[in-house]
């Protein structure tokens, strides 16, 4: 009889560089597949909408969405994620890629919701520079950033980052990188005693492995979801996007129940009892990231409402 293990442990073969002393990552590697992919998916809805367009409009518009993002993530990470000060003291860091070393590590830290509001600034202002149908090109973004969003998880994943809360379940996984924790804290001590893990003054318990759990759901799921089931009901321009923002919003907001808040921030808004961070607890506690997706599905909710309206007067 196989035994099933009580946990799982990540992969050693995994390794976030891809060339050892070339500053090649896989996390780089991601996003630019995220983006070709993303591209790819546009192309086809163009063509299939407007053939008559040449495809340099497409490579137009994402510089500069992919400009606003990268400006929009960056500056939202460093000026609301971080709580040190040092950005807003010391701004030019926020875009200074090396550490104190002068050791090449990139840009630390992106916001996914700063990227998202600077990528459509960035696509709203090309689109009224050319005189683009605003709302009509939206939808082919909105219908494609899902799958590409995949790959910069499954970017995070290799990078062994963002991982969520403590947890017992079977699918649950040993991050080598992963903070370690006490064994003088009764709750750590339990769970590793319960799981079998041997460890001296602090031990490194199983985590949700969340950065799957959002490739698949806010990933392929959606994806799924927007390009087989709304696109071909599409009746007005602003739908896809409107659901898009909806249906990440409410799947990225559940899954943050499982995401391991930041030390930092913690919980914003506490509602239930107290509890540590790095556990699966009360439903009444939210971290940021909920916060901002119930401004998400509240923004949803309004774009498509307005945008039905809209269509219904001509």
């Amino acid at each position: 009889m196989i035994a099933i293990p009580a946990f799982l442990t990540f992969p050693d073969w995994l390794s976030p560089v891809i060339i050892p002393g070339l500053p090649l990552r896989w996390y780089g590697m991601m996003y630019l597949v995220a983006f070709a992919c993303a591209y790819l998916l546009v192309r086809i809805q163009q063509r299939q909408e407007s053939p008559e367009q040449s495809a340099e409009i497409i490579g137009d518009l994402f510089f500069w969405i992919i400009l606003g993002l990268l400006l929009g993530g960056r500056l939202a990470s460093a000026l609301i994620y971080d709580t040190s000060g040092i950005y807003w003291s010391k701004p030019w860091l926020i875009f200074w890629p090396f550490d104190s070393s002068m050791r090449f590590v990139g840009l630390q830290g992106m916001s996914y919701h700063g990227g998202l509001v600077g990528g459509a600034l960035g696509g709203v202002l090309y689109c009224r520079k050319k005189g683009l149908p605003v709302w009509r090109w939206a939808d082919r973004i909105g219908a494609a950033i899902p799958l590409g969003y995949t790959f910069g998880r499954l970017g995070n994943f290799i990078n062994g980052e963002l991982y969520g809360r403590v947890s017992d379940a079977p699918w649950a996984m040993v991050f080598p990188r992963a903070e370690h924790f006490p064994l003088n804290l009764p709750w750590a001590a339990e769970m590793s005693e319960r799981l079998g893990i041997e460890a001296v003054g602090a031990v490194n318990l199983p985590r949700h492995p969340s950065q799957l759990y959002e490739a698949l759901g806010e990933g392929v799921l959606l994806w799924l979801f927007l390009w087989f089931i709304i696109r071909p009901r599409k009746q007005y321009d602003g739908q896809l996007m409107g659901w898009y923002i909806l249906g990440y919003g409410l799947v990225r907001f559940f899954i943050e129940y499982t995401r391991q808040p930041d030390a930092n921030l913690g919980f914003i808004l506490k509602l239930g009892p107290d509890q540590p961070i790095y556990l699966v607890g009360s439903l009444l506690n939210f971290t940021m990231g909920q916060l901002l997706c119930a401004l998400m599905i509240l923004a949803g909710l309004g774009l498509l409402f307005w945008r039905r309206y809209r269509s219904s007067r001509g």
